[in-house]
């Protein structure tokens, strides 16, 4: 049997709906960015209002001195004791905290579990591993202030998706050299391989992040050194040798995503090294079915499995 597009999301694709991002020209990622915005943009209007969650700015003054803003989520009437560190997706280039925020909160109303989000700055102005040491550097805040926020510093979890996904296993590298321990790693179809560049026939046809976007994503953060042996796998972590130490792993990626041979390479490794790592392979999945029909079984198995793992933390 060939691939074949989950039903329920074939069907929802007929009549306009889904993520797909319009062509840009392959190497412009300011102009992908645009496009990309726009989509996203369209995607968060659709998200649910959430009235239990509220949220909080902080602004984190960096060691360049930079400062990037931190937006703290919580519900009424939750405390946990545990939270997550969360990672935007947008290849690298785009995307931002305030296009993500109805989405993150829908994630603290549905587990009561407090999220912090962290507006990294991007490539192609702040390229190489800038991303992730933002994100780190949240993380950090967070332990720091763990205390007065009511978390237990050894229950905080790294969370994102898609290019969030690459850096939040970038942060889980950072993490584990730097002795800071975290809770688990949870990479939703995470963007890890600089080196994914040939098309495969069999999933090209259902790409929504196509593999020019993914050329044009990690060009700007990597430039010259895209696809050579100097790059860090803080940046790409499908680089990294030693997984000795990491925080254990929830990976989930689609059928049908050009990140999902990444994505079972790397679930293995962890296997490898003696580490736990859930993996899911979605059947018939594309890049972000779980946005395109959050009700239908394939988007209700995945919201399931991962409220499993953040309540479970």
């Amino acid at each position: 049997m060939p691939f074949t597009l989950d039903p329920d999301i074939a069907a929802m694709l007929a009549v306009g709906g889904g993520t797909e991002i319009p062509a840009t020209p392959r190497g412009d990622a300011l102009t992908l960015r645009e496009v990309a915005n726009t989509s996203v943009a369209m995607m968060a209007s659709l998200e649910r209002k959430t009235p239990s969650v509220s949220s909080e700015d902080f602004n984190l003054t960096l060691p360049d001195g930079a400062t990037i803003l931190l937006r703290w989520y919580t519900k009424a009437g939750s405390a946990p004791g545990s939270a997550v560190v969360y990672a935007h997706g947008g290849g690298m280039i785009c995307a931002s905290v305030g296009l993500y925020d109805r989405f993150v909160a829908t994630y603290v109303e549905d587990t009561g579990v407090p999220f912090l989000a962290v507006d990294y700055r991007m490539a192609p102005e702040h390229p190489g591993t800038t991303l992730v040491d933002d994100t780190f550097a949240g993380v950090q805040w967070l332990i720091e202030h763990a205390e007065e926020f009511g978390v237990n510093p050894e229950r905080i979890a790294i969370m994102g998706d898609s290019a969030g996904g690459g850096i939040a296993a970038g942060v889980a590298i950072a993490a584990r050299d730097a002795g800071v321990p975290l809770a688990k790693q949870i990479l939703i179809y995470p963007m890890l391989d600089d080196r994914n560049m040939q098309p495969d026939p069999h999933i090209a046809p259902f790409a929504a992040w196509t593999y020019d976007n993914n050329y044009t994503g990690w060009r700007a953060l990597l430039g010259d050194t895209l696809g050579t042996e100097s790059v860090s796998p803080l940046s790409a972590p499908a680089r990294l040798q030693n997984f000795t130490g990491l925080a254990s792993a929830f990976i989930e990626i689609g059928e049908l995503d050009i990140f999902r041979d990444e994505s079972i390479a790397y679930a293995s490794r962890f296997y490898a090294a003696g580490i736990s790592c859930e993996l899911h392979v979605r059947p018939g999945g594309p890049h972000g079915y779980d946005r395109i029909l959050r009700e239908a079984p394939i988007g209700v198995g995945a919201w399931t499995d991962r409220y499993r793992i953040i309540t479970g933390l």
